[in-house]
């Protein structure tokens, strides 16, 4: 069920903003900035901080290295 809502011109042209292609509807807008502020779940809160350990004890390779490596 589709409904409306009211809004103020402020927050309009912050939603206008956001739109990411120009038939983006403000529902997909709404929908994509609940999604960024949902909690991040566990697993991925200890995959990432194991990969900021990783890089902070040096386990990676740089753009340029990886280029090297594979001949590129």
């Amino acid at each position: 069920m589709a409904t409306t809502i009211q809004i103020s011109a402020n927050l309009l042209s912050t939603l206008k903003e956001r739109k990411q292609y120009d038939k983006e509807s403000y529902e997909e807008v709404i929908w994509d900035l609940i999604e960024d502020s949902q909690e991040v779940n566990k697993e991925t809160r200890q995959e990432i901080e194991k990969a900021r350990a990783d890089i902070t004890s040096g386990k990676f390779y740089t753009h340029e290295q990886v280029k090297q490596r594979l001949g590129l």
